[in-house]
């Protein structure tokens, strides 16, 4: 995995200037496709995806679980071309971090508060107004599996500016990949995309408190049913 990330974010830097933003994120796709085939080879863990259709066709903010490495490659193969908001640390990763400024990510800095905030905010509408989603992580940070936190504001509050619409996407990845360790379980990942929410006009903690009850709860159901 590293280095194939390594190897394929110096193509990706050295291509740049022949290719659009749009087929930068089709190139990504294939880099995406390869980490998830050999996961499936040498670990034996796969993914099966619900909810698709629930995907808006415009541009939206996405919620979705942070609970292990798995979910960082799957969202290139899921849904449309997706903007991340990251920590400003992995922009510092040789050729790497040159890649993910390639693909218009939103670097902030942990613990700014407002400053960062603000810094989703603003770039957040100029990558929605150019017909592109912002994909947050609202946790910050990888959970362990059955744990959460207090979901960060700004990406409800995003959606609730820009008048979008709010997606949350719920899975079970920190159980077959956990945050800390190398060991992976054989398995089925399962991701399910819950229904939008249009966040015009509504309350932004209300929207965070509406979209992490729904995550938390069907990430429990998920592992319910799998038992």
């Amino acid at each position: 995995m590293l280095v194939w990330s390594m190897a394929y974010a110096l193509f990706l830097i050295l291509t740049a200037p022949f290719f659009s933003l749009k087929n930068r994120f089709k190139l990504v796709y294939f880099y995406g496709q390869v980490i998830l085939f050999m996961l499936r080879a040498t670990c034996g863990l796969s993914h099966s995806v619900e909810g698709l259709e629930n995907i808006p066709n415009e541009p939206h903010v996405a919620l979705w679980k942070h609970g292990s490495s798995w979910e960082v490659f799957a969202q290139f193969l899921i849904g449309p071309p997706k903007v991340l908001v990251l920590k400003h640390e992995l922009l510092w990763i040789p050729f790497f971090g040159i890649g993910l400024k390639l693909l218009r990510s939103i670097a902030i800095h942990r613990g700014g508060g407002i400053s960062a905030v603000n810094q989703v905010l603003n770039q957040g509408q100029a990558r929605l107004a150019e017909g592109l989603s912002v994909l947050v992580f609202p946790e910050g940070t990888r959970m362990p599996e059955g744990e959460t936190r207090r979901y960060g504001i700004s990406g409800a509050l995003l959606a609730s500016q820009a008048g979008c619409k709010l997606l949350p996407v719920a899975h079970d990845a920190a159980y077959y990949w956990p945050r800390r360790g190398l060991n992976k379980k054989k398995g089925v990942i399962r991701l399910i995309i819950g229904p939008p929410i249009d966040a015009t006009g509504c309350d932004p903690r209300e929207l965070n408190d509406q979209v992490q009850a729904w995550i938390e709860m069907t990430i429990k159901r998920i592992r319910r049913e799998s038992t």
